[in-house]
């Protein structure tokens, strides 16, 4: 099931890059993490929109949280989020709630904020070498995984850890089915598994079904190399996943065949993000400089952002064509107005 969409405007591939062409991004910089030893490209580790749009949140190498408004650019109209004592690897707003913000360190560590008040409202601990987040389409619960190959269903209300399940391999940023009752696993085999939600058991072949009668699990295989990260499309239409042998790969969830793939990058691919409207695809990367839009549907590349060194980091805004990356350390957000169209 994929998320209601409101009515928005979509921007025809042949028009993207005279869009894009001429504009600037918008640089976000906190001088004093740069002081710190931010300027290195690993330091912004994640990039989260809140479900409105309204608010970006980053998550850094240095332990830096911080939530920013898109439209004031100065550190001074953003706010710093401080608790952690580790590394932050991933951030992620609550689906269903503007104002709450997941953020996970590498000691294991998830807090939950409101970003209204600066408050950590619940924490949980004890996650191991934790590196990948993903919330439950309906903001009722989140799974968290780390580099043993361990996955956490935790409750942020309680706050716990509501069960535990050991993965044969190690595995990497995961994402929801839009309903809420499947997770995709990306795995250092280069497949993606299918997990039943809650139960965390493998789906097996038989028309991606639970089937007592069948006993071989169901992969999709579309890497050479360790797969890195898991997306889906907002219209549900796509499955996009990304491997350290530089390819993107998208899946037609319909059938679940690999309708094509983007090699145009030149490094492992670490993080994938949509457009709103599914019509559009980007890919970060920890090498080479530039980011490329692909069109879903053609796989034609319609446009190249200009960028000072790799980003591994992108996420496109929730309702409009907005994309927040980070470039050498630095958070940059370039988009278009609705009103321009």
């Amino acid at each position: 099931m994929a998320p209601l969409l409101r009515p928005r405007y979509t921007l025809a591939k042949e028009k993207f890059s005279s869009y894009f062409a001429p504009l600037k991004s918008q640089p976000y910089s906190d001088a004093s993490a740069a002081s710190r030893g931010g300027g290195s490209h690993h330091s912004l580790r994640s990039i989260a929109w809140n479900p409105l749009g309204s608010l970006v949140a980053t998550g850094a190498a240095d332990k830096t949280l911080r939530v920013w408004n898109p439209e004031k650019p100065a550190v001074r109209y953003s706010t710093e989020l401080k608790g952690h004592s580790a590394p932050i690897e991933k951030v992620a707003f609550n689906p269903v709630k503007d104002a709450e913000l997941c953020s996970l360190s590498n000691d294991g560590v998830i807090k939950f904020w409101d970003v209204r008040t600066k408050a950590c409202v619940n924490e949980v601990k004890g996650l191991g070498p934790a590196n990948s987040l993903a919330w439950a389409p309906n903001g009722m619960s989140l799974i968290a995984g780390n580099k043993n190959g361990e996955l956490f269903q935790i409750s942020p209300t309680q706050p716990s850890v509501v069960s535990t399940h050991q993965q044969p391999v190690e595995t990497s940023q995961m994402a929801f089915c839009w309903s809420g009752q499947k997770i995709f696993l990306p795995t250092r085999e280069g497949s993606v598994r299918i997990l039943s939600y809650p139960e965390l058991e493998p789906v097996l072949h038989h028309n991606f079904e639970i089937d007592p009668t069948e006993s071989t699990e169901f992969f999709l295989k579309g890497h050479t190399a360790p797969c890195l990260t898991a997306e889906l499309s907002p219209t549900g239409r796509y499955l996009a996943t990304g491997g350290a042998d530089s390819v993107m790969a998208l899946f037609d969830t319909k059938d679940w065949i690999c309708q094509r793939t983007v090699s145009s990058m030149v490094g492992p691919v670490k993080n994938i993000s949509f457009t709103f409207d599914g019509c559009y695809v980007v890919g970060g990367c920890e090498e080479g400089a530039g980011l490329d839009v692909t069109h879903t549907e053609t796989g034609e590349l319609v446009h190249t952002f200009k960028t000072a060194g790799p980003c591994e980091v992108v996420a496109w805004a929730p309702t409009r064509y907005c994309l927040a990356y980070s470039d050498l350390g630095i958070l940059r957000i370039v988009g278009i107005d609705a009103d321009r169209i």
